[in-house]
């Protein structure tokens, strides 16, 4: 099976591309916007057209894509998120290649849900942010393609490689920080969100067998457990050995930055954390994972205190 992969490079993209090597019925050729691609093609800009001739060309029988944006204003979102999306989606309509479309979508653009309740793929999707927003416009557009897809929305991702401006890796770093500078107290803010991390290698499994199934429609990717961000900070000082006091601060509503930790030295100079998690999705977030276990035969592997152990790992190594 030829497989063509689409952002390889990024968070998610990158495990993908693992798992789908590491699958020795698998022909992988990796298409993005870096030197080290097999293909550069920049989606946001390069032509449907362009984008065919290659499609027709290497034939894959799986196109998976993992590009996109999770930063910027709402017309860089909707240039990486959704144009991009249009484009691959076109470019499938008109190639002969009759390949299946793995789309990986995010819980974001289900926007706030009620505290206590699982999300399911039938909720009405009210996304919170423009992030939110041009991924369920990719969505819709992948879903009304009448192509042979699927498109995975993944919760929280977590593991090895999370980005240092993520609110999981910036709890790391300031743990880091105080543990170097010997601070005895870390004040944090934002720790009662509550989200539903899963791994990413778990993610990239649930890719793989995706590309295997004949699944369509949408379809959760999540551990269907939600954990107060208070509660994963405190796993986070148990398994990096930080012995100091956890105080979180109050946080009032408002346009606040979005930096979570601050040493106790800058407390006094530190305006009030925003919320951690700026992506519309609220207090709560909690997905159903029923169908992909029905439908792909997938399951959670990875627990988040190993999760947040490799995070830990890579925040200690960083200079």
């Amino acid at each position: 099976m030829r497989v063509l992969l689409i952002g390889a490079n990024g968070f998610i993209g990158r495990f993908v591309a693992d798992r789908l090597l590491a699958d020795p019925a698998v022909q992988l050729t990796a298409l993005g916007r870096g030197d080290d691609a097999d293909v550069r093609f920049d989606l946001a800009t390069g032509s449907p057209g362009a984008l065919t001739r290659f499609l027709d060309a290497v034939h894959p029988g799986v196109v998976v894509n993992c590009a996109g944006a999770t930063r910027g204003g709402a017309r860089e979102l909707t240039r990486h998120n959704t144009v991009a999306v249009a484009t691959v989606c076109e470019a499938l309509r008109r190639s002969g290649c009759g390949a299946r479309l793995v789309q990986v979508g995010c819980g974001s653009e289900y926007g706030p849900s009620q505290p206590g309740s699982s999300t399911a793929e039938d909720a009405v999707p009210r996304p919170g942010g423009p992030y939110g927003v041009s991924k369920l416009a990719a969505t819709e557009l992948v879903l009304g393609s009448g192509l042979d897809a699927v498109v995975l929305r993944v919760f929280s991702p977590a593991g090895p490689g999370t980005p240092a401006g993520s609110p999981l890796g910036r709890l790391a770093e300031a743990m880091r920080r105080a543990m170097q500078s010997g601070d005895g107290e870390l004040k944090l803010g934002g720790l009662g969100v509550q989200r539903d991390f899963i791994d990413v290698r778990d993610v990239a499994r649930a890719v793989h067998a995706a590309s295997l199934s004949a699944a369509q429609g949408v379809i959760n990717i999540g551990s269907g457990r939600a954990v107060r961000l208070r509660d994963a900070a405190a796993v986070l000082a148990r398994v990096a050995g930080y012995g100091g006091a956890l105080h979180e601060l109050d946080t009032p509503p408002g346009p606040l930055r979005s930096a979570i930790g601050h040493p106790r030295a800058e407390a006094d100079h530190a305006a009030p954390v925003a919320y951690p998690y700026p992506d519309g999705c609220g207090s709560w977030q909690q997905a159903d994972v029923r169908t992909a276990r029905d439908r792909l035969g997938w399951r959670p592997r990875i627990n988040l205190e190993e999760s947040l152990a490799d995070i830990w790992m890579e925040a200690a190594c960083r200079i």
